[in-house]
């Protein structure tokens, strides 16, 4: 079924992307082929990563920037990656029910993943879901995750660029290198900067900056919002423009191509092998020796090695 319906997700046709995404989230099998053929339509939409503390406003904000990217002639494919319900394993929505008012324009397709566990915050299928939704014609997909500290590595390796948003509150120069967001940001934004202290956060982040960014690397800008007012959005959304063409420049947009690229074949294979590697009988053998915590005789690495060395006849 799933190459059925790649002529439906190269029309922007919602319901066959709805149904692309939906077996992929799942882990149903998709055949290799079916993403073979979209690969030559999902090169051209530019990823950005959204993500940060808690309570940061991320929604808001990515419902902001769909506005802006709408009245820019962009269209926009959202990816927002939530907790996983411990009791029905689905996404728990949140405040995204404000983006309901884009459920029948064409121009956006907002698709709720949950993170079934994932700690990096980006659920593991999202990547594919961008490809789908990179083929259906989007040019521009974001990625908003949950914002769980350092896990957040993992939308910097899904994204062309990435926005860490802060708020007032946020702490101070301590707490922001504790948190990892450093390394991973191209751009910050401070929201809800109409509250005190943000000026100051402003100042201290861009000396951070100033100190910290390697030599060779673009020093990420930071931006004042306030999400829901709307204020600051097209100054960062022109930024963001503005930093992709930077990156373009230097060859950076390149280089995080091809890494991506590089990982998640990686990844596959990891996938893979590890399917191929794990048989019931290796499976059973391994509980059978570990049925109580007295039965363990031998360390982790030597246990590893004797699965690693049994041939299939000896189980």
């Amino acid at each position: 079924m799933p190459k059925e319906l790649i002529p439906g997700i190269l029309d922007n046709d919602t319901g066959a992307i709805s149904k692309a995404i939906t077996r992929i989230e799942n882990g149903q099998r998709v055949p290799d082929s079916f993403f073979s053929e979209l690969h030559e339509n999902s090169s051209q939409s530019i990823r950005i990563g959204i993500t940060g503390p808690p309570g940061s406003g991320k929604s808001t904000l990515t419902n902001e920037l769909i506005k802006t990217c709408l009245s820019s002639n962009k269209t926009v494919g959202v990816i927002a990656v939530d907790p996983t319900s411990p009791f029905t394993g689905g996404a728990l929505l949140g405040d995204r029910v404000r983006m309901n008012k884009y459920l029948w324009d064409d121009r956006v397709f907002i698709r709720s993943m949950g993170s079934h566990g994932d700690l990096g915050g980006l659920a593991r299928k999202a990547q594919e879901a961008g490809d789908v939704l990179a083929a259906s014609g989007k040019d521009i997909i974001l990625y908003e995750t949950i914002g769980v500290g350092q896990g957040e590595h993992d939308v910097a390796k899904a994204a062309d660029l990435t926005v860490v948003i802060l708020v007032p509150e946020s702490g101070d120069e301590i707490q922001l290198m504790k948190a990892g967001l450093i390394e991973i940001a191209d751009l910050f934004v401070i929201n809800k900067s109409d509250r005190d202290g943000a000026n100051r956060l402003a100042s201290l982040l861009k000396n951070i900056l100033h100190n910290f960014t390697a030599r060779g690397k673009i020093e990420p800008p930071v931006f004042n919002t306030v999400a829901n007012q709307g204020q600051g959005i097209i100054d960062l959304f022109m930024g963001i423009q503005d930093h992709l063409k930077l990156m373009e420049g230097k060859g950076m947009l390149d280089n995080r191509r091809l890494n991506r690229y590089r990982d998640r074949v990686s990844d596959l294979i990891r996938e893979r092998l590890e399917d191929k590697f794990w048989t019931e009988e290796k499976r059973a053998f391994l509980n059978q020796a570990t049925q109580t915590l007295n039965s363990i005789k031998s360390a982790p690495v030597i246990m590893a090695q004797k699965l690693l060395d049994r041939q299939p006849d000896e189980f």
